[in-house]
């Protein structure tokens, strides 16, 4: 997780995440990471359109930005 999380860093990489918060909200948000930490990672994220600060132990699912197909 945290070698995709700095490859992303370095690479401007947007990525698409499943997260939990402490509340038990289950969330998925496109981001962009901008730095990363022990336990936590700082990104902007695209749906709040603001920067976020995430734990990394309350990630579902991370991965690279599935592209749409349009009229295939």
């Amino acid at each position: 997780m945290k070698g995709l999380l700095t490859r992303a860093a370095v690479s401007g990489e947007e990525l698409e995440m499943i997260y939990l918060d402490n509340k038990g909200n289950i969330s998925q948000r496109r981001i962009k990471v901008l730095s990363v930490y022990d336990e936590s990672f700082r990104t902007y994220c695209y749906v709040r359109r603001q920067q976020r600060t995430f734990k990394i132990c309350n990630v579902l699912s991370m991965g690279p930005v599935r592209s749409v197909r349009r009229g295939a």
